[in-house]
């Protein structure tokens, strides 16, 4: 297993994701979500497999949704698949979030500040913004969040962005930190988005401006 394969070459890990963005299910058709209990079936084995491997310490196991601001849609998901009866609270010890504040109106900061303290304090959980980033140059034809609209798309609004984001995450009590998904992805620097370039590098790979806004958390 992969767990083994880390532990075989002396690679620690601190956190194992088990599924990416699964607010949708998993391992479709299987673990769609007209099947919760599959779905609660598949992460607990997850769990399972990771907790049986090598890996010493143990990582951290977290489940990861998208749309991290939205409370309802997160505790809908959480709250349905943990009464399922196969997956366990003891089976994950981390919630990842995704963050991207160019899907909706509604994913403002405000929203993730108190997604976030819900999701900690009713679960027990650690709390993660595991993909998140903003726009390094205009971003024609997306509403952003209103309290989003004064940040500039630019490398230092970028930096900005990021400082906010990383504030929340700090202020929340089970707040543990926040990754940038994808910082140097060149060749696909729309990530996804509508907006044109979210990357932290130039097309050369070199680091566009200074991103030291980082403390521990």
């Amino acid at each position: 297993m992969v767990g083994n394969t880390f532990a075989r070459n002396n690679i620690p890990v601190e956190f194992i994701s088990i599924g990416n963005e699964i607010r949708a299910g998993l391992l479709w058709p299987v673990g769609s979500t007209s099947n919760y209990v599959n779905i609660a079936r598949l992460l607990h084995s997850a769990s399972a497999g990771i907790k049986a491997s090598k890996l010493n310490p143990k990582p951290k196991i977290m489940i990861h949704l998208d749309n991290g601001w939205d409370w309802n849609a997160q505790k809908y998901f959480y709250d349905t698949v943990l009464a399922q009866g196969p997956l366990v609270s003891s089976d994950f010890d981390v919630i990842g979030v995704s963050f991207y504040p160019f899907y909706g109106k509604g994913a403002t900061l405000a929203a993730l500040k108190s997604a976030l303290e819900l999701l900690g304090s009713r679960y027990d959980k650690g709390v993660l913004v595991v993909e998140t980033n903003w726009p390094a140059s205009s971003c024609s034809g997306t509403a952003f969040p209103i309290d989003l609209q004064s940040i500039q798309h630019t490398t230092a609004g970028q930096s900005t962005f990021i400082k906010q984001v990383a504030a929340i995450v700090d202020a929340a009590p089970s707040g543990l930190g926040l990754y940038y998904w994808e910082p140097a992805w060149i060749g696909h620097a729309h990530l996804g988005s509508a907006c044109a370039d979210n990357l932290m590098v130039d097309q050369y790979g070199t680091v566009r401006g200074s991103f030291n806004v980082w403390k521990q958390i």
